[in-house]
């Protein structure tokens, strides 16, 4: 095929493209939902932009905007060139520093979005905490916390999207400044929670999550008594052993540890809000967002 030549869209049948009218027609009813009840006050539009539907995540910012009452289509468009956001852009495709932009904007918040929720997330190593977090970083209503630590970093991380890695130095002065919302020492490191983007997040209506260790959430349950304890527990120990077995990344020693370190995290479950055993992720990520959204 010549490098102009572009491929024929797929022919559909008249059974699929029925049932594309009836989605496309389904999505049309969902949003002029959501408009409708901005209009009238009855939500605010961080509650439609932290709508996790398809058909809400794709509709465009200057539509959402516009339904608000006194703002129009006119001064939609005003505000989204004053604060630099592409007309056609869709709710899903919104950034952090857009989203800020957003909220501090003078006179379009009719309503307040309701502070997002806390949620701690512990457990032992090797019970699928990093699988569940992937999950939930793909869902429009969760921020996932990004924490410091002093470890230096594996092949395949990077550094601002999986931690920021420092120093032990600036590690030292974070504490010293008070930049952390919790901060431990695990396996010969220090991690810690930047405490501004945590807040930062929750005003703007999204569910923050944390994925710490034991002696954070102990620090969080401390300071934010509102904060919800979530610990993820294996169907049995010897599923856990089995699960450490299988990494194939530490060395025989290194596993025993972690065993060691394990058992110790199990007995913590008790002081955790709420106890979930993982034996299927969906099913975990499900009971997550329950928690998360409940009041």
């Amino acid at each position: 095929m010549s490098p102009d030549r572009r491929p024929n869209p797929p022919v559909l049948s008249a059974e699929q493209r029925r049932a594309n009218l009836l989605l496309a027609k389904a999505a049309r009813i969902e949003r002029a939902s959501v408009k409708e009840a901005i209009t009238t006050n009855t939500i605010s539009i961080f509650d439609a932009i932290n709508d996790p539907r398809e058909s809400i995540q794709r509709m465009k910012v200057l539509d959402l905007l516009g339904s608000i009452p006194g703002v129009g289509p006119a001064r939609a468009q005003l505000i989204m060139e004053r604060k630099k956001i592409s007309l056609t852009r869709r709710i899903g495709g919104l950034g952090a520093h857009q989203l800020r932009a957003l909220r501090k904007e003078a006179g379009i918040m009719k309503l307040d979005p309701k502070q997002g929720s806390l949620v701690v997330m512990s457990g032992p190593g090797g019970v699928g905490k990093s699988t569940i977090t992937a999950y939930l970083k793909n869902d429009p209503r969760f921020w996932v916390s990004v924490s410091v630590t002093t470890r230096a970093p594996r092949v395949t991380e990077k550094d601002g999207v999986d931690y920021f890695f420092v120093t032990e130095n600036k590690f030292d002065q974070l504490v010293a400044s008070n930049e952390f919302l919790e901060w431990a020492n695990f396996a010969g490191a220090r991690y810690g929670t930047p405490k501004t983007p945590v807040n930062e997040w929750r005003e703007l209506g999204k569910h923050v999550l944390l994925e710490i260790e034991i002696d954070g959430a102990r620090q969080i349950r401390k300071t934010d008594p509102t904060a919800k304890l979530i610990f993820i527990a294996p169907p049995s120990w010897e599923e856990l052993e089995t699960r450490l077995a299988n990494r194939g990344t530490d060395s025989p020693e290194r596993r025993e540890a972690r065993l060691a370190l394990a058992r110790q995290e199990m007995a913590a479950a008790a002081e955790f809000d709420f106890t979930i055993v993982n034996e299927q992720v969906e099913g975990v990520v499900a009971q997550m967002v329950s928690l998360a959204t409940a009041p």
